[in-house]
């Protein structure tokens, strides 16, 4: 097998050979149309119209007799199980070269009746099936794939075509599997900074405090840089702050990044610094001094993680 777009050479021809093939040589139905296949129908689709299954009802129209509801005349052709077990050979040859193309899936998509009378109790229906048109290849939300259009002639027992049936299905290679998004790399939770992704995970921005002398620190540590005391307590930040500085990193690439990265140094406004993702904004467009705001990074079962956008006014 040759993936779509990828024929052999001359596969189009061969393809577009099909398009007057007979598919189906003229095939009676196994019965012919009857009254209690009839009834059955109509219950079965709730049409109550009574020129179905009451002959007074039908004569008060004009008509002979009961008829068979129009869109019953495929019903009547109709070879169940056997058709599966045994397909004519026309079917067999047109379904192994689209399989060969690639286009190995098939859904229906429409069906277009034209009827030329009504059938009646007593009528013996055939039909036969021949390709109408193959569509060169189309690109859909399934796949690429071609439409195959065939044409089914339903006739009585006189060879009087009764109906015809425009029926309209799309082969089509399926899409590959979308591979699942690569994990995130998981921080280092440890006892020092376990509370700061504890309120991330409640989009809330905590930053340590030193109980002793009120000065914040980021990163968490277990002592004071100022004062030395491993007393601490946290403030949460306000979410609003400056680029101190900031990288355009292209390398190393990460599956589960879009590269490049943009890593800055935001100063917030409670004094203190940290280092996050910026998003919302281009690597050209970000400037040192540039107003930016809070946002959560939420990536599912990842951690939840504080990321820095440009502020409105600022936006580009």
């Amino acid at each position: 097998m040759t993936g779509h777009g990828e024929h052999r050479p001359g596969y189009e021809e061969r393809l577009q050979a099909f398009t007057g093939r007979e598919l189906r040589a003229r095939t009676p139905a196994q019965d012919p149309v009857n009254r209690p296949m009839i009834r059955h129908w109509a219950e079965a689709m709730g049409d109550t119209n009574p020129v179905y299954t009451d002959d007074t009802a039908a004569r008060a129209t004009g008509r002979a007799g009961v008829v068979a509801p129009a869109s019953m005349v495929q019903a009547w052709t109709m070879r169940g199980y056997a058709a599966t077990v045994a397909p004519p050979p026309g079917f067999d040859e047109l379904a192994a070269l689209l399989d060969e193309g690639g286009y190995t899936s098939v859904v229906a998509t429409d069906s277009e009746f034209t009827f030329l009378r009504e059938l009646v109790p007593g009528d013996h229906i055939a039909v036969r099936e021949t390709v109408e048109s193959l569509s060169p290849e189309k690109r859909t939300g399934l796949g690429a794939g071609r439409f195959v259009t065939t044409l089914k002639t339903y006739t009585d027992e006189h060879g009087e075509t009764v109906a015809t049936q425009r029926w309209r299905t799309l082969r089509f290679a399926p899409a590959p599997e979308q591979a699942p998004p690569a994990p995130r790399p998981r921080p280092a939770v440890n006892r020092d900074n376990a509370f700061f992704f504890e309120g991330a995970n409640q989009h809330r921005l905590l930053i340590q405090r030193c109980a002793r002398c009120s000065v914040l620190r980021h990163p968490p540590g277990p002592c004071c840089p100022e004062c030395q005391s491993l007393e601490w307590d946290t403030a949460e930040a306000c979410g609003h702050g400056r680029i101190y500085s900031f990288v355009v990193n292209h390398h190393p690439r990460h599956p589960a990044f879009e590269s490049p990265y943009l890593v800055a140094v935001v100063e917030l406004t409670e004094g203190t610094r940290l280092i996050t993702g910026l998003t919302g904004v281009a690597p050209d467009d970000v400037t040192i001094g540039m107003p930016v705001v809070l946002d959560w990074l939420d990536t599912g079962p990842d951690p939840t993680l504080p990321v820095f956008r440009p502020a409105p006014t600022e936006a580009p």
